[in-house]
């Protein structure tokens, strides 16, 4: 439960129709198990203590009597299971019966929740046998204590106050208008579903896509836990199809017909931090709410979920294609309409032969295409210095030609070297007055440029390097445009291989593809036996690290003690764990040190969830203090 981790769980036992001794005996053992596994919330499918297909047998008083009496049994059964556990079951209440779900923790029945919308259609006809539940029925006399009986009932965690549980039943969720909706608005951050839904050709698939985007609607998590084998086959089957969503994400999904139980762990503080954020998230209060509270041992959640390395990369490779050409599209559509407002003649660009520079010409290129421009008005310059080698000096040169764009070469050693004596610098002393003059006459060189020809400079840095500061203030760090702005550099790699599959162009994706496999490097060092002698991972660190930290620090606020925990997951086997607290110390220090150049950023198109735009995404003072940040990291 530590940082908001919560292990979950839905399981659909192996029942027989309307035999509650069996079907509660079942239900013990699934809880057991799930609470072996260190679940702490555990949901049953609807009328699970007597089936869901009793049909006119609900009517009979000894099978209520008897799944009244196997609750019972059941709450003395788990009077020592620790966790949250919701159990369907027929209740009858003020002489009317309700299809009704317990919710059960320590040994005790905390309240019953009515299902509300009752399906009377088709193969349904649950409103012959029940009677609707609303917001709050009373008290129900449960063996010498009074249980709240409604819809409204918010399950709140005093050890862990992010986890606020809610019920709605099967056709509640299917209806126009949840319950969750409202349990949500009131402070519900965990809705569970115990339902009997049954399976039909397809209906899996809206199933999943209902949970899924009910949860993301709501910024929560959801779990939905069904009927499967066991229940009657009479007319329809069931097939126990659980699933686990948090925030529009399928953490966990059974398969079907199988009466599997499923686990996945859900991330309570991310959810509070995302409705935290989120300005149309209007909070209703709890006034309409029965609020009642219950305990959990705070123990370690072992972090079973996928925690992806690469969150700004989709794993599978068509939804990675897919993303890469809607980038591709976004970032051009953006300097199209830059290019005609200000009616640009050219676009002037550096190009050095690294990846940057090399996205920023494909993505310029597309956006002439789009605009229905010469090519031949794209302006590449390469500006060979003291780093420049061979590979990366001829792979600009040869994509520019390949690409149909003009290629003008300014060598800038002789400038940079008078610069150097103007300000006393001594060509020797290769210390960041080195680089960053090479730089900034790069920049100076290609704003000249587009001023003699009548054009727009378009930026080529990209999000790590402006969230890291790795860029020189009023050198590479200024454009007129910058197209990869908010294109993280893992994701950088991926846009051009994407260019170079599906260029058709054999010899211009042969240089894609060796660009690839160039050393990402400013190359504003000499050499060493003619090949790349400054790394930049070697010196700010791995960017797939970086770009895992960025996204969790922008994305959900995680903290770092936290970002360094699903870190450790994600790179398992990868980096050792002195490693990522290495380069994690080193990415808040340069990210706060580094805002004052984020601060007068150009305009650049956003493309995905993360952007550090001082007008968009990231309103964050230059000067604000790292020290509670990396004081948390000491600690660890």
């Amino acid at each position: 439960m530590r940082d908001g981790f919560v292990k979950v769980g839905a399981a659909t036992p192996d029942i027989l129709v309307a035999d509650c001794v069996h079907n509660r005996e079942e239900i013990v053992k699934k809880v057991k198990e799930m609470a072996e596994a260190g679940t702490k919330v555990m949901a049953f499918p609807e009328l699970c203590i007597t089936g869901y297909t009793c049909s006119d047998l609900f009517w009979q008083e000894l099978l209520l009597v008897r799944a009244k009496e196997e609750l019972h049994k059941l709450e003395e059964e788990l009077e020592e299971v620790e966790g949250l556990i919701i159990v369907g079951l027929p209740l009858e209440f003020n002489q009317k019966l309700y299809n009704t779900a317990a919710v059960i923790s320590g040994g005790k029945v905390l309240g019953f929740v009515p299902k509300h919308h009752l399906p009377n259609y088709a193969e349904f006809y649950e409103a012959r046998h029940f009677t609707a539940g609303r917001a709050f029925e009373g008290m129900v006399n449960w063996y010498g204590r009074e249980v709240p009986f409604g819809q409204n009932l918010l399950f709140v965690c005093e050890e862990l106050p992010q986890l606020v549980t809610a019920v709605e039943i099967c056709e509640d969720l299917w209806a126009p208008n949840p319950p969750s909706i409202s349990h949500a608005l009131s402070g519900a951050t965990l809705i569970i579903n115990p339902s009997a839904s049954d399976e039909a050709t397809g209906k899996d698939e809206y199933r999943r896509n209902l949970v899924s985007g009910q949860s993301a609607r709501l910024l929560c998590g959801y779990i939905y836990a069904s009927a499967g084998n066991g229940e009657s086959t009479q007319d329809v089957v069931f097939s126990g199809h659980n699933i686990i969503a948090e925030n529009g994400m399928i953490l966990k999904e059974a398969k079907r017909f199988a009466n599997e139980t499923i686990y996945s762990v859900l991330d309570m503080s991310r959810l509070v931090g995302e409705r935290r954020k989120n300005t149309t998230w209007q909070s209703e209060g709890k006034e309409n709410y029965q609020v009642i509270p219950f305990h959990l041992n705070v123990t370690e959640t072992k972090l079973e979920r996928f925690i992806d390395a690469n969150p700004f990369v989709p794993d599978a490779k068509g939804e990675r294609d897919r993303r890469c050409d809607e980038i591709l599209t976004i970032q051009a559509m953006g300097l199209k309409k830059r290019l005609e407002h200000t009616k640009s003649q050219c676009a002037v660009l550096g190009i050095s032969g690294g990846l940057d520079s090399t996205l920023a010409l494909l993505v310029t290129a597309r956006a002439f295409d789009l605009c229905g421009l010469d090519r031949k008005q794209i302006l590449a310059v390469t500006m060979p210095c003291f780093g420049t080698t061979d590979r990366t000096y001829t792979n600009a040169c040869e994509l520019t030609k390949r690409l149909g764009a003009t290629l003008k070469e300014v060598d800038i050693k002789k400038a940079v070297t008078q610069h150097f004596e103007d300000i006393g610098h001594d060509p020797s002393d290769h210390s960041v007055t080195y680089e960053n003059g090479q730089a900034r006459e790069r920049t100076q060189v290609i704003m000249d440029i587009a001023n003699k020809f009548g054009g727009m400079v378009i930026g080529t840095g990209d999000l790590s390097e402006l969230a890291l500061g790795w860029a020189t203030y009023n050198g590479d760090h200024m454009s007129m445009y910058g197209v990869n702005a908010s294109v993280p550099k893992t994701l950088v790699r991926h846009l051009v291989r994407y260019y170079a599959d599906t260029c058709d162009e054999e010899a211009l994706s042969d240089i894609l593809l060796d660009i690839l496999d160039t050393p990402v490097s400013p190359e504003l060092l000499p050499p060493k036996d003619g090949v790349i002698s400054q790394k930049t991972e070697d010196l700010v660190g791995p960017y797939e690290l970086h770009d895992f930290f960025l996204y969790h620090l922008l994305r959900f606020q995680c903290s770092p003690k936290k970002i360094y925990r699903i870190a450790k997951k994600a790179f398992e086997g990868k980096y050792e764990e002195e490693v990522i607290l290495k380069w994690l110390k080193k990415f808040y220090w340069r990210f706060f040190s580094q805002q004052f150049k984020r601060s007068c950023l150009p305009d650049g198109p956003k493309v995905g969830s993360v952007a550090v735009s001082p007008r968009g995404d990231l309103r964050m003072p230059s000067d604000a203090c790292v020290r509670i940040w990396i004081e948390e990291l000491e600690t660890l």
